[in-house]
């Protein structure tokens, strides 16, 4: 093997574990979030929009910037941070695919502050979440229901109401879509009717 691919391959590994931090560390992933969907920021207005002190707010970015994911955007005082684009596809031994993006970070984000989240994320890992997060996706598009996704992700047709809606500010957030989902009150609603 050269040194040239040993090299890359060590950055990627490298890239790999860095981005493994936003998803173990909601606090992390809460600063990239912001910085994503805001464009840029300085540190001082991280402080402020996101309530941290500031020696936090200095230590996340300077764990962000050195794993790559935010970079300077000038060389004027104070430093402004922008968010580096990611979009990593990891494949499991039996052909499943995760993709680590923005928008799953954003939903790792909302654990402290989200129970639901929170709860799946216990229960089923992140890989779940990024899962789940996919057939969010689906079901905004009107691809899939709540049924489908229950019985595909082996959960009950509740738990995946519940992380469906969950997640959906993150989806509508990060992409694109046309509002075809049922929320929670609908699929309620429609369960009470007498047919």
């Amino acid at each position: 093997m050269s040194r040239t691919a040993s090299q890359r391959e060590g950055e990627i590994v490298r890239d790999f574990l860095s981005i493994a931090d936003l998803l173990e560390q909601p606090q992390l992933a809460r600063v990239y979030s912001y910085l994503y969907r805001e464009g840029e920021a300085t540190v001082s207005e991280l402080i402020d929009e996101l309530d941290l002190a500031q020696g936090t707010a200095y230590t996340y970015v300077n764990q962000l910037a050195d794993a790559g994911v935010l970079t300077p955007t000038a060389d004027s005082q104070p430093q402004r941070y922008a968010a580096v684009e990611i979009e990593l596809t990891l494949t499991a031994n039996d052909d499943r695919e995760y993709t680590i993006s923005p928008a799953l970070i954003a939903a790792v984000a909302r654990r402290p502050t989200d129970d639901t989240i929170d709860s799946y994320i216990d229960r089923h890992g992140v890989h779940g979440l990024a899962t789940a997060l996919s057939h969010t996706i689906a079901r905004e598009q009107g691809e899939t229901t709540h049924h489908l996704v229950a019985d595909d992700l082996g959960i009950s047709e509740l738990e995946a109401e519940l992380i469906l809606q969950a997640l959906r500010p993150v989806v509508h957030g990060h992409f694109s879509l046309d509002d075809s989902g049922a929320s929670l009150a609908d699929v309620v609603d429609a369960e009470n009717l007498d047919v």
